[in-house]
């Protein structure tokens, strides 16, 4: 198999594409369903906006840690047993949260219930890459974001239907039979997909020596840093888009769960494009085009807000531009660094998903302090994220000399 995009591309195995989006959902499911239940968290268990707040970066934060934990834990010890023990410890801490009779044990099982979730999406990446070549993971993982981008479109009104008939509560136990599922499928289903090679390489290092060694190779790093900023962007707006949409903007929450949800259409058939130009461009190619309309978007995105020029009319339409590069750009970033050092799949892929992580949390924190009631803060951040991803891919994952080249 060959990484020229001018050749026939492997087929698409859908059952496994499906079974490994759906892993890839954890984190958006966990998120986005229970978005429009947080006044009524706040309200049950006598807790401040910034309290409820606190149980969204607690579950970045778990997202963020636990993913360097499970990226060698893969390498070492095969995909399964690692999945499905994250997966186990995402129930579990689901049902906590459900439970929960205080916002501070919310806080701590919503950290322990990414914990467990991240695992997902971790080993999802690392099976791809087991089973695939550079070209035909970044169509893989295309096809993974088409699944995954169901979650942001589906699970703020199926946890809207869900909070009005069961509470909150029921969101959270929603989730924990959403894990169940999903541990059975993958037990009964999921074949073990890690190398010999790759075993061999994780007894013969330590994870930190194992993540050293990925950051010494620039064309990763270039990869990890234009990813995570790119990433970056998408949990920035998940942060503000409630109070931009109906606090700025003053509309009700169904019409943020349809602008909410239109967004992530958008991103869904950025990803789609992805795959099709895919057929006649690398990876690279694709990513070094889609950095320069990124940096337009957001550009045009900041003059907007900062003008005031036709108010949401004009806010609205461009952050959609902007959100839409994340589609274009994530999945052939992570092919990108996935194809840098095979062997450490799985770490590769930790270190990717808790660079995007980490970063998300440090914007949303930085949005979270310039907030002054308008669209700015939003722009702003975004720009700057993807201003610094295309500077990445640029100087260090795709110099010059490679950007007319098929990716090795």
């Amino acid at each position: 198999m060959t990484d020229n995009p001018q050749s026939a591309p492997a087929a698409t195995p859908w059952r496994l594409v499906l079974m490994l989006g759906a892993l890839t959902a954890f984190a958006p499911m966990s998120i986005d369903m229970y978005l429009s239940s947080m006044p009524d968290i706040g309200r049950t268990l006598h807790a401040g906006a910034d309290d409820v707040q606190a149980t969204l970066a607690a579950f970045f934060a778990g997202m963020a840690i636990g993913q360097f934990l499970y990226g060698p834990a893969s390498d070492r010890f095969g995909r399964r047993l690692p999945l499905l023990v994250g997966i186990g410890i995402y129930v579990a801490a689901s049902v906590v949260c459900a439970m929960a009779s205080a916002i501070e044990v919310l806080i701590a099982a919503r950290f322990v219930q990414a914990l467990g979730g991240c695992a997902g999406a971790v080993i999802a990446r690392a099976v791809v890459r087991d089973k695939f070549n550079h070209a035909d993971t970044a169509r893989v993982l295309s096809l993974m974001t088409l699944i995954m981008g169901l979650a942001p479109v589906l699970a703020p009104q199926f946890g809207g239907v869900v909070q009005f008939f069961a509470g909150w509560r029921g969101v959270f136990w929603t989730l924990a039979v959403f894990g169940l599922l999903i541990g059975l499928w993958i037990a009964l289903s999921l074949a073990e997909s890690r190398s010999e090679a790759t075993a061999a390489q994780a007894r013969s290092e330590n994870p930190f020596r194992a993540y050293f060694a990925l950051l010494r190779q620039k064309r990763l790093v270039g990869y990890g840093v234009a990813g995570a900023l790119n990433g970056a962007t998408l949990f920035t707006y998940i942060s503000t888009a409630p109070d931009l949409v109906m606090g700025t903007y003053g509309h009700a929450p169904l019409v943020f769960n349809i602008i909410f949800a239109f967004n992530a259409v958008g991103i869904i058939g950025a990803s789609q494009v992805n795959r099709l130009l895919l057929r006649r461009a690398t990876p690279d190619q694709v990513l070094v085009r889609a950095s320069i309309a990124s940096i337009l978007a957001a550009f045009l995105l900041v003059a907007a807000a900062y003008s005031g020029l036709g108010g949401q009319f004009t806010v609205l339409p461009l952050l959609f531009a902007a959100l839409s590069s994340y589609g274009l750009m994530a999945g052939n970033t992570m092919a990108g660094a996935l194809s840098v050092d095979p062997s450490r799949a799985g770490s590769t892929s930790a270190l990717m998903g808790g660079a995007s992580f980490g970063a998300g949390a440090l914007a949303s924190w930085v949005g979270g302090l310039l907030h002054d009631g308008t669209a700015r803060p939003v722009a702003a951040v975004m720009f700057v994220c993807l201003l610094g991803s295309s500077l990445a891919i640029f100087l260090l994952a795709v110099p010059k000399d490679r950007r007319g080249k098929a990716a090795a």
